[in-house]
């Protein structure tokens, strides 16, 4: 029995240390596996690895695509992995992604083989990163992977960005419309009271509260500023709060299209992860932990959680998935295929190619429905401020 050092991951977020005696490599990971954990990295006693000397700053996602696409690149071509890393010490863009291969290319050269380098910088690369690279070294097929992972990182973002565009339309409507309704408040219609003031005319409700908003305003003017940042305190807040982030997921589930959208940009990261984690070799329950790594929404990623626990007690894949009644129908049917006829990842692969078009299709109905429901909005904030401030004017004349 030899002794071995792992690094994990519990309850798909927390990384853990310790040792376990088996037989082999292999005997170690499924006792890992045993424990509830999925392990990232697993070495001999003798070949502990060092803790980085370095303390590397996070790359964004883009400086992960561009580190990730460019060494695929060099890797294809036949460059060996240090030359590789060289050149992107020396010519990458960004200083973060030059000082990241300057200290993977020291590791290497000091006999760490590439993917137990990446594991030492799990808070830089991730837990996905770290377990298709190790799987990719494994199989021997490390272009591969790197080209799978450049692809990946690439739909994550091409997501990312559209349901963020999607989005911020409508919110920099509303920002604009509460900025110009302020103004209004605070220095418009003070300027009409004293004229409104002069007609002895009974001014319409509306008109009133105008006039007492803005006053008010006036006299608490920090309160405008003030209001913004406490807002997005408390937005901060929630979001942060496991209690409140669980009911605001749940919500946001229950939005009309946005619930959609949300379910959907999850679904297709979940899967695209399985797919690329399953094509490398990876086991089922492994592929299943990974992908629910990619999962935003805390009530679909407690879904996946039991699910994954069944797929641990022996159930079949597509019949705890569909357990957890919120993976789409069709994907459950395509999986359940896959598991039957033996091509689990060539189905695996046409289900993300459906939630993707699923997904555009979601997007394109919510932009369509997003602009005339924002002018509907402006629209009424307009002539509500226009009666508010023309019809005791209109009153006068007829007194």
């Amino acid at each position: 029995m030899t002794i071995f050092n792992y690094i994990a991951l519990r309850n798909q977020s927390e990384i853990v240390n310790g040792k376990i005696e088996a037989e082999d490599i292999k005997a170690a990971r499924e006792a890992i596996r045993n424990l509830g954990l999925v392990p990232t990295k697993v070495f001999g006693e003798d070949k502990k690895a060092s803790a980085p000397k370095v303390r590397l700053s996070p790359l964004s996602l883009q400086e992960l695509i561009d580190f990730t696409g460019t060494f695929r690149t060099l890797i294809s071509t036949g460059v060996p992995i240090i030359e590789g890393l060289v050149f992107l010490e020396k010519d990458a863009v960004s200083s973060r992604i030059r000082l990241l291969a300057r200290e993977i290319r020291k590791q290497v050269i000091a006999g760490s083989t590439f993917a137990d380098t990446v594991a030492k910088y799990q808070e830089i690369f991730g837990s996905i990163y770290v377990g298709l690279t190790k799987a990719g070294e494994d199989s021997g097929e490390m272009e591969k992977t790197l080209d799978r992972l450049a692809e990946l990182l690439k739909k994550q973002a091409a997501i990312k960005g559209r349901v963020i565009g999607t989005l911020i339309y409508p919110c920099f409507v509303i920002v604009l419309a509460a900025i110009v309704v302020t103004v209004m408040l605070m220095f418009v219609f003070p300027a009409f009271k004293e004229m409104f003031d002069q007609s002895g005319a009974k001014l319409p409700i509306f008109t009133q509260i105008c006039i007492d908003l803005g006053e008010f305003l006036k006299a608490y003017w920090y309160l405008t500023l003030l209001a913004p940042v406490a807002i997005g305190a408390l937005i901060y807040t929630a979001f942060k709060n496991p209690v409140s982030r669980r009911i605001l997921d749940d919500v946001f589930l229950k939005l009309p299209l946005v619930g959609d959208m949300l379910k959907y940009a999850n679904f297709s990261n979940f899967i695209t992860v399985m797919f690329v984690a399953y094509e490398a070799g990876i086991p089922i329950v492994d592929c299943l932990h990974l992908g629910n790594l990619t999962i935003d929404n805390r009530t679909i990623k407690n879904k996946i959680t039991e699910a994954i626990n069944k797929v641990q007690q022996g159930t079949h894949l597509s019949t705890a998935l569909r357990a957890a009644n919120i993976i789409p129908s069709m994907v459950l049917f395509m999986i359940a295929t896959g598991e039957q006829t033996g091509k689990l990842g060539e189905l695996l692969n046409q289900s993300v190619i459906f939630l993707d078009k699923k997904l555009d299709d979601i997007i394109d109905a919510m932009t369509k429905m997003i602009e005339p429901l924002m002018l509907i909005v402006i629209g009424s904030i307009v002539m509500f401020l226009a009666l508010a401030l023309y019809l005791p004017l209109f009153q006068s004349y007829q007194l």
